[in-house]
């Protein structure tokens, strides 16, 4: 499995309602590798299956989305997860802590 293939499975952990972020996802993957993680995601062909619209950067910022930011947020807002200049509204309330891919793959 590539590095692409192990962002997109531990991306599908993210349930409807919460976020995480490109550096979780790359912590959960046992690197620092964040940019390749959004590179990874938005050549993500499994949307929404993999919700990579559930992604963020760390200080709670919308970060990039392939069909572009407002799509995201739309999509985010279906959610129930309410966005105010560009940033998620409760962000540590909404963050979700990923399983490692090691845990995921037991």
């Amino acid at each position: 499995m590539g590095f692409n293939e192990r962002v997109w499975e531990v991306t599908k952990q993210i349930p409807k309602g919460k976020v995480s972020t490109y550096k979780e996802i790359a912590k959960a993957l046992n690197c620092r590798a964040y940019r390749a993680v959004g590179n990874a995601l938005n050549k993500n062909p499994f949307a929404p299956i993999v919700p990579c619209h559930r992604v963020v950067s760390s200080n709670g910022g919308l970060g990039g989305f392939a069909y572009g930011v407002k799509a995201k947020i739309k999509i985010l807002k279906t959610e129930g997860i309410e966005i105010k200049e560009d940033k998620i509204v409760e962000f540590e309330k909404r963050l979700f802590k990923l399983k490692t891919f090691q845990e995921i793959k037991r």
